[in-house]
Formats: C-alpha cells, sequence, structure tokens
C-alpha cells in the first residue's frame, strides 16, 4: 500500500517507522519523495524527548512532492515548535487550501487532517507563512473517502496567481478530513464550454455513488460567443438539467449554486443583479427535478452590502500599483476574488450546506 510516514528535521533520527526528510532532501523519481529545487528551506532540532516534536523543517515557500497513484488519500500534518510560535499555510494540488494560517504558541503542537487526491500520479503539497514549520507527515490510502467535485468558472476555481483565489480553492477549510474536495472548475466555462470540452465526461468516469457534484455557473453563459452563449430558461437549465441527471445516474448527490453577484453598487449602496434570469432558471430547476440549491447570490449580496461599496473592495482583487508583484500597474476587479473573499465566499458556501441538513447529510462533516 503507498503509504507514507515522514520526519521531518536534522539530528539524530528518525523516529521508528519514520523516513527522515533533511532540508537536500530533493525529489527525484528514483526516490519519489522530496523537496522542489529552489526553495529556502531550514531544520532545527529542540532535543525534546519526542524526536517527532522537536526535530522540525521550516520550509520558506517549499513544495514537498510525493509519487502516487491517482486517488484520494488522508493527510496528516504535526506542526508546533518547542520555544516559538509558528504560523504556516498548507496547499495541495493547484493551490488548494488544506489549512491557512494556522497558528501555534511556543510549545503548542496541532495535527491538522485532510482528504487530499493525488493527480498525475503525485500528491503535491506547498508550505509558506512567515513563520512555517513541519515535524511530520503521514500519509495513507484513503478510497472510501466522499468527494466533492466542483463544476463551475473563475470565480470557484484554484487560481494560480496571487492574490486571486477561487471559492472552490478555500472550502477545504471548512470540512472534515473525511471529505475530498476536487475543483475542476475552469475560468472562462460556462454550462455549454465546461460540458462541450469534455470537463463534465471526465469526472463522470471518476464519480462514485455517494460522491457530490456541485454546479456553479452563470457568469459566462451570459457571453455572447456561441461557444458559451445559454439562454436561461431555454438552453442553460437544459444544460444544467444535464449535469443533474449524470451525477444521478450515478448515485451521486447534485447540487446547485447560484453564482455570486459581481461587485456593483447604486447610488443607494444595493449590490446591482448583472446575472437576471439566470439566477431565478437555476432556483426553477432546483424546484423542478428536486435538487438542493445554495442561493450564493443572495448570501454574497448581504456580506457586500453589509461591508459596504468601500469595505468590499478588500474581497475583490483591488491593489494600488506595486502593491502586489503580478500586478505592478495594479488592479481592479470587481468579479474575482482576492484569497480574503474566497474564504469569505466558501464559508457562505459552507454556511448554505449547513443549513440543509435533511437533504445534504454532509454537513454533518463541516467543521
Amino acid at each position: 500500500m503507498p503509504n507514507y510516514k515522514f520526519d521531518f528535521g536534522i539530528g539524530d533520527g528518525p523516529a521508528d517507522g519514520y523516513i527522515q526528510v533533511l532540508p537536500d532532501t530533493l525529489y527525484d523519481s528514483g526516490l519519489g519523495y522530496g523537496f522542489l529545487p529552489g526553495a529556502r528551506i531550514g531544520s532545527r532540532d529542540r532535543r525534546e524527548a519526542s524526536r517527532l516534536k522537536g526535530a522540525f523543517c521550516i520550509p520558506m515557500d517549499a513544495e514537498f512532492v510525493v509519487d502516487l497513484p491517482d486517488g484520494c488519500y488522508h493527510v496528516a500534518v504535526t506542526v508546533g515548535d518547542a520555544i516559538a510560535p509558528t504560523l504556516t499555510s498548507l496547499q495541495y494540488g493547484q493551490r488548494r487550501f488544506a489549512f491557512h494560517q494556522a497558528s501555534t504558541l511556543a510549545g503548542q503542537y496541532a495535527v491538522h487532517s485532510f482528504t487530499a487526491k493525488a493527480t498525475g500520479g503525485q500528491l503535491r503539497l506547498r508550505f509558506s507563512g512567515i513563520a512555517p514549520r513541519i515535524n511530520t507527515l503521514d500519509i495513507a490510502e484513503a478510497p472510501e473517502a466522499v468527494t466533492v467535485y466542483l463544476a463551475g468558472d473563475s470565480t470557484v476555481t484554484d487560481q494560480e496567481t496571487f492574490p486571486y483565489a477561487g471559492w472552490g480553492q478555500m472550502l477545504p477549510l471548512y470540512f472534515k478530513a473525511e471529505i475530498a474536495i476536487d475543483n475542476r472548475a475552469r475560468s472562462g466555462r460556462s454550462s455549454r464550454s465546461f460540458m462541450a470540452e469534455g470537463r463534465l465526461d471526465a469526472i463522470l468516469k471518476e464519480i462514485k455513488a455517494g460522491d457530490h457534484l456541485w454546479i456553479q455557473f452563470g457568469h459566462n453563459d451570459q457571453k455572447p460567443d456561441e461557444a458559451r452563449a445559454t439562454e436561461p430558461f431555454g438552453s442553460y437549465k437544459e444544460m444544467l438539467a444535464t449535469y443533474v441527471g449524470e451525477a444521478r445516474a450515478r448515485n451521486a448527490v447534485p447540487v446547485l449554486i447560484t453564482p455570486p453577484h459581481r461587485r456593483k453598487f447604486d447610488g443607494n449602496g444595493r449590490i446591482v443583479d448583472t446575472h437576471g434570469d439566470y439566477l431565478n432558471a437555476m432556483k426553477e430547476l432546483a424546484l423542478e427535478l428536486d435538487v438542493p440549491v445554495i442561493d450564493l447570490a443572495a448570501k454574497s449580496r448581504a456580506l457586500y452590502e453589509e461591508l459596504g461599496d468601500e469595505s468590499s473592495k478588500e474581497l475583490f482583487v483591488w491593489a494600488l500599483p506595486g502593491e502586489y508583484m503580478a500586478f505592478p500597474d495594479g488592479a481592479r476587479d470587481d468579479t474575482h476574488f482576492h484569497e480574503l473573499g474566497a474564504v469569505r465566499i466558501a464559508g457562505l458556501v459552507a454556511e448554505g450546506v449547513r443549513a440543509q441538513l435533511g437533504h445534504l447529510p454532509i454537513s454533518l462533516y463541516l467543521k
């Protein structure tokens, strides 16, 4: 079985049953694991009674890679330091967060557990933070884990350019370790183009009974080009009905999610609805097919209006020139989320799941 137990840090070791990882343990295909070259990695051994707590690596924007067959794995990461506070973030896959700015006090240790999917024969873990630590890493197969597949657009997807983030990128922060999030959303896609590109078929080849398919489209269904355009009460509903029907045919659970509003205020501090009938069409279909629906449009409207025109900018990628390296000339984006906004929007999705306990037992696995 492809299970691993890694003990990070210098000093005498490793602990019994563990593989020692040093700062210069670099990945190669023969070894099958290691840090990718170019990262800044330090290490300490505090000489604690427990080797697994006393020794650690300090991974500054470092990526650790393990070769694994594609599938779900339970991952447990121990973080802490005997004499110093820590602040660590961990992302897996395409910048999907397992934990975000998790802190410990001096002498405190925390075990963060989650389920991740290895793809392309690898599990990739990226560590960052202002005081990051990794003491141990345990990886075990989890073939029975419930997987939530996400089908959607750029507001959902795993964005690659900081500080952009989709809410699907942050969704693992709200679920216990038994649930795996597989974010298949892609920027620029509509309900039509996502399907035409074979992205739904790719999900259907993997989805199993008891898994979930969460569907959020609408932003790009409004676009006029033939490849993406749909009509709200016609082809849009037909496309969504296909997603629902194909999931149910495999005994998976479909969930419809209305798209979050764009940040557009009128003169009275109210959000202007730019989606029109697409919101009503999705909710109408949910009633017709008896599908759980999370009204993220309504929830995002309430959040933006509560914050107000100016403060709500912090949820989106609004930046002054030079504020972020990727945007030297600054940015003003009222559609796509900053990491902070993606965390808040993912929280609204989790809130919507929790409110439907009777229809979505998966809510029992929310943190």
